[in-house]
């Protein structure tokens, strides 16, 4: 028999099955048993403010105009006689609560395999909420995106699966194109309560930079006004972050070479690296301590549209926080042979969108470690990871440096599209060594961060970052989110 006739059997003889099962209500139950999230770890009140139009409509519009949205046009959209009048930090305020002790469904995409709180899931959530408090901030007429990630703290460890409030507002604008916005994750408080200072799990704060929806340029927004005692410790502790990153734009190192500390370390690992190789020195590489270029995790995806943002043909920032923090958390585990604690996200930018259909590349390296016995006084003595002097079965602080990258689905160009920093800590007394030059640099970097964060802590402060801010705006000229 022909194959022509015989798919036109198997099509009569699937048609009343297919009918049945549309029509019947009982078979609709079985298949949706309960309430479907579409969340993937984005709270659905969350999706519904970053996602407005379907992704069928979005590329049906796209094809009938001809036009590309994702390209800059020389007319402006952004009204220029637009209201900026300075606003108050309480107008930009929002709070969700993510119901995950009510809701066992709703629970499920938000736990990993242990049953604890899967944290890529909570960064999703943590960018999507800084972009409705920024367009609370800025309005509509604006194209907001994340420029930076300052810093993701775990507070308070959760000791209990509870409901979850995010929280945040802006901190900090004072009329130009960036903002920086702080939200809190915490235990949610019982009806008439406020949250207390034990109950918050996660701080952190997040720059976002407003551009104009054509030119793609950055745009100004409305001044923070500051009327209390705390929004002024807010805005002023935001105000010395900005100037700081300004400060450490001007030396970081693709800019000014090591200072006089940092080529004494290299110098002094470089040496302990040919005693290593010195057939005639009994010295040897310790089994704990791993070069720099074993240490190595990448992986690639296409991007699909489900993970857009608001403007519907890039991929939302959140999106790649989760992709990142958990590929930084494969290669810890790999480097430690271990399971690694999140201890923080360290200061990572934004350099360029991804668009939907693209390939993303990730590569994770093992970029410093530190063992929380060393004191800063001997620290570096004979290098960071002079292991010979460490203590045995002592915990490590390894911070992952996960580069991005993307390529268009034909691999014809290719754009870096941020650096990530993650904080782990595990229970090995394990360290990393560089070799190449190009590794020695990742390795000063992610100290200069290490010591970045002692300084603030020592001097009672909170975290400032590197240079993001200046990188975000420089990243707000060349693209939309």
């Amino acid at each position: 028999m022909p194959p022509r006739t015989l798919s036109r059997i198997a099509s009569r003889a699937l048609k009343p099955q297919l009918k049945t099962c549309i029509q019947s209500p009982r078979a609709k139950r079985q298949l949706h048993p309960s309430p479907t999230w579409q969340t993937d770890g984005v709270f659905k009140e969350l999706t519904e403010m970053r996602v407005r139009t379907p992704w069928i409509e979005a590329l049906r519009k796209k094809e009938e105009e001809g036009i590309d949205p994702t390209q800059r046009s020389n007319t402006p959209a952004t009204p220029s006689n637009r209201d900026l009048t300075p606003k108050r930090m309480s107008d930009s305020y929002h709070r969700v609560v993510i119901p995950l002790a009510q809701d066992p469904w709703l629970l499920d995409n938000y736990l990993n395999a242990n049953g604890q709180i899967r944290l890529g899931t909570i960064f999703m959530d943590l960018d999507a909420l800084s972009g409705v408090i920024a367009y609370k901030h800025t309005g509509e007429s604006v194209t907001t995106v994340t420029a930076a990630v300052d810093r993701i703290t775990i507070n308070h460890p959760l000791k209990e699966l509870c409901d979850l409030e995010l929280s945040g507002q802006v901190t900090f604008a004072t009329g130009r194109s960036s903002m920086e916005i702080s939200i809190q994750v915490a235990k949610a408080p019982e009806q008439g309560t406020s949250v207390q200072k034990e109950d918050v799990l996660m701080t952190c704060a997040f720059t976002m930079v407003s551009l104009d929806p054509n030119t793609k340029k950055p745009v100004a927004i409305c001044p923070v006004k500051v009327e209390t005692d705390e929004e002024k410790r807010l805005f002023a502790a935001g105000e010395k972050n900005y100037n700081v990153k300004k400060a450490r734009a001007k030396t970081e190192l693709r800019k000014q070479t090591p200072n006089d500390e940092e080529s004494d370390i290299i110098h002094a690992m470089w040496l302990r690296q040919l005693e290593y190789h010195d057939p005639n020195n009994p010295l040897r590489k310790p089994p704990q301590t791993h070069y720099m270029s074993s240490t190595t995790l990448s992986s690639s995806q296409i991007m699909q549209p489900q993970y857009r943002n608001r403007h519907n043909f890039m991929i939302f920032g959140g999106y790649l926080l989760k992709t990142t923090f958990e590929l930084a958390f494969c290669c810890a585990a790999a480097f430690s042979h271990s399971r690694p604690t999140f201890l923080s996200l360290d200061p990572s930018t934004f350099e360029n969108p991804v668009p939907v259909g693209s390939v993303l590349y990730l590569k994770a390296t093992v970029a410093y470690t530190e063992s929380v016995d060393d004191s800063p006084s001997d620290a570096h003595s004979a290098g960071e990871n002079d292991v010979e002097k460490r203590k045995e079965g002592g915990s490590t602080k390894v911070q992952i440096r996960v580069d991005s990258k993307v390529r268009d689905i034909e691999h014809g160009s290719t754009k870096p599209t941020g650096q990530f920093n993650y904080t782990f800590l595990v229970d090995r007394d394990i360290s990393v060594m560089p070799q190449t030059y190009e590794e020695f640099m990742i390795w000063v970097d992610a100290r200069r961060r290490v010591e970045s964060v002692k300084g603030s802590i020592d001097a009672g402060g909170r975290m400032e970052g590197g240079d993001e801010t200046k990188k975000g705006e420089d990243y707000g000229r060349r693209i939309t989110e």
